[in-house]
C-alpha cells in the first residue's frame, strides 16, 4: 500500500535512463493461469520497467505490457480505449508534502466484462500498476510486491471473469499515480467512466505478493458489515490466512488502511469496498522489493482468495449494494 510511504515522508526518487523491455517465455502464452500469474509478476517488477514510476518511459513499458495482456484475455475497452489520461500535481520532492509541485501526466488503463444479468450495480477491480522509478544512486526499486503483485492479481481475475462471465458488469482499472496521492483513483471517482451511483462495490488489491507468515488482510468490513459474511465464507476456505483488521479510526493513522490506498475514493463517495493486502514489511519501498524476493506460494494463494472474493460479492452485489455502512 504505497501512499503510507507517502504520508511517512520517505526519500524522494529519481528518474534513470531506459532500457528494451524483455519478453515473455513460452510458460507466459501457455494455458497454466498460475504460470501466467507468476509470469505477469516477474515482468511487471522487472529491471526493465525500471520502477515504473509515473510519467517515465519504464512506466509506459509496463502499461504497453498490461495492454497487451488485456487484448490477449479480450477484455471489452471503456469509452475511446483502454487508456485514459489524466493531468495532476504532486511535490518534487516527496519528503516535503508542502515543497514546489510538479505537473505530470498519469494514464489508467480501464476494461469492461459485460455480465449475464439483466442490468444492477457493477463491480470495479481494481489495483495500481505504477512505482517510485529509481533513486539517485541508480538503484531500481522495482515495486514487485507493491504493486507488480496487485496489478498481476488483477489480470488473474480479468482472465477468470472472461472465462466464467460475471452476473453484473465488471470494471477492471489498473490505476497510474497512485504513489503520492491515489491520483488515479481520484480522477477516476471524480470523472468515472461509468455512472457513479451504478458502482456498487470496489475491491482493491495492493501488495499481495509477500508474506512469510501466509497472513492476508480483508480490510473495509468495520465500514461495510455486510461485507463481513463474504469474508468469514472466503476465509474458511482460503489458502492463505486472511484476516480482517485495520479498518477502525484510529488516533495512529498506519492502524488505519481505509483512505490509503485505492479504494480511498471510492469510500469517500459512499461505495463499499474491500481492500486485500499485507503489513509493512523489510522490503517495503526498498530495492530488495524484487521477484525474487516473493513468497510465491502464498502470491498465488491471495489470488484465489481474491478470485472467490470477487465471486461472491458477484452473487450478492445488489444487496451489498444496498446495505447501510457504519459510517
Amino acid at each position: 500500500m504505497a501512499f503510507r510511504h507517502f504520508l511517512a515522508g520517505v526519500a524522494a526518487l529519481g528518474i534513470a535512463a531506459c532500457s528494451n523491455a524483455g519478453e515473455r517465455s513460452e510458460t507466459a502464452r501457455g494455458p497454466d493461469g498460475e504460470a501466467q500469474a507468476i509470469t505477469d509478476l516477474r515482468i511487471i517488477s522487472s529491471d526493465e520497467m525500471e520502477g515504473r514510476l509515473v510519467g517515465t518511459e519504464g512506466n509506459a513499458r509496463a502499461r504497453a505490457y498490461i495492454l497487451e495482456r488485456f487484448a490477449e484475455i479480450g477484455l471489452e475497452p471503456v469509452g475511446d480505449g483502454f487508456e485514459h489520461p489524466f493531468d495532476f500535481t504532486r511535490p518534487v520532492d516527496m519528503r516535503e508534502p508542502d515543497a514546489e509541485r510538479e505537473e505530470l501526466t498519469g494514464v489508467n488503463l480501464i476494461a469492461r466484462i459485460p455480465g449475464t444479468g439483466e442490468g444492477g450495480p457493477v463491480m470495479v477491480l481494481g489495483a495500481h500498476y505504477d512505482h517510485v522509478g529509481v533513486n539517485d544512486e541508480g538503484e531500481i526499486y522495482n515495486g514487485a510486491d507493491d504493486n507488480a503483485s496487485g496489478t498481476a492479481g488483477l489480470l488473474a481475475l480479468a482472465q477468470d471473469f472472461t472465462d466464467r462471465p460475471p452476473l453484473h458488469d465488471v470494471i477492471i482499472v489498473a490505476f497510474d499515480a497512485e504513489e503520492g496521492g491515489l491520483n488515479g483513483a481520484r480522477r477516476f471517482v471524480a470523472e468515472p467512466p461509468v455512472d457513479i451511483d451504478s458502482i456498487g462495490f470496489m475491491l482493491n488489491m495492493d501488495m499481495i505478493g509477500y508474506s512469510p507468515d501466509g497472513e492476508l488482510y480483508a480490510v473495509g468490513t468495520w465500514h461495510y458489515p455486510a461485507l463481513l459474511p463474504v469474508v468469514e465464507a472466503v476465509a474458511a476456505e482460503a489458502p492463505v490466512t486472511l484476516l480482517t483488521g485495520y479498518d477502525e479510526p484510529t488516533d495512529n493513522p498506519r492502524d488505519d488502511w481505509t483512505l490509503l490506498s485505492d479504494h480511498g475514493p471510492f469510500h469517500m463517495v459512499g461505495i463499499p469496498f474491500l481492500y486485500l493486502g499485507v503489513e509493512d514489511h523489510e522490503h517495503y519501498h526498498q530495492p530488495s522489493d524484487t521477484f525474487e524476493n516473493m513468497t510465491l506460494d502464498f502470491f498465488l494463494g491471495a489470488v484465489e482468495t481474491a478470485k472467490d472474493v470477487a465471486r461472491r460479492v458477484d452473487a450478492e452485489l445488489a444487496d451489498i449494494a444496498a446495505a447501510e455502512p457504519r459510517n
